[in-house]
């Protein structure tokens, strides 16, 4: 929403100037760059194995949780009084050490968000940089990204980037690791992606 507002208030204020006319627009997908990007996909492989593996791991601390609640509920009524709290002592801190393992794992500062930010922040500048040498090359005033919540609500494919950022990207990559040339489709307004778009 705070993207769209600020595209809505360039291009209102766009309007009202009598250079609008001659002002240069264009947009990218940064969805499909990073989906193409061989940097960007090795990334993606690594988060997901690392979040596989996390997942994993609380799959286990859940299963041995249930297991000894199962056990606990089944022998509580024969259990002595000092048995009993100790059994639900145990499950208290073995609840607690799951949510502490969730948090610390996938928490709003967590691992998976550092390293997102490691492997993901070196492609998303790459890629930042790239879209500026591009709109400095071809005389761009704005250049949107259609992946994000900005609103988009026609596209003329002549203005799409896209392409030109990919090729400008992996110009120097071996031909096998070259992205196939894809043909635009019709413009669409897709949620926002995972990974994120590119921000600065």
């Amino acid at each position: 929403m705070k993207k769209f507002l600020v595209l809505a208030g360039i291009l209102t204020a766009a309007a009202c100037m009598p250079v609008f006319a001659q002002m240069k627009l264009a947009y990218f997908n940064s969805e499909a760059v990073m989906k193409q990007l061989p940097d960007a996909q090795d990334a993606q492989r690594q988060l997901d194995k690392l979040v596989a593996d996390w997942q994993g791991d609380l799959s286990k601390m859940q299963e041995e949780w249930k297991q000894k609640f199962d056990e606990y509920d089944k022998r509580k009524l024969i259990m002595t009084d000092k048995r009993r709290a100790d059994a639900e002592k145990e499950l208290r801190e073995l609840d607690q050490k799951i949510v502490e393992y969730r948090n610390q794992k996938f928490g709003q500062s967590g691992d998976l968000f550092n390293k997102q930010n490691e492997l993901m922040k070196p492609v998303q500048d790459r890629i930042f940089k790239a879209v500026q040498d591009v709109a400095k090359e071809d005389g761009y005033d704005y250049v949107f990204d259609k992946s994000s919540d900005v609103l988009l609500m026609y596209t003329n494919e002549k203005y799409d980037l896209t392409q030109k950022i990919l090729g400008k990207l992996t110009a120097g990559l071996p031909s096998s690791l070259q992205p196939a040339q894809t043909t635009p489709g019709p413009a669409s307004n897709p949620p926002p992606a995972k990974p994120a778009p590119v921000t600065k």
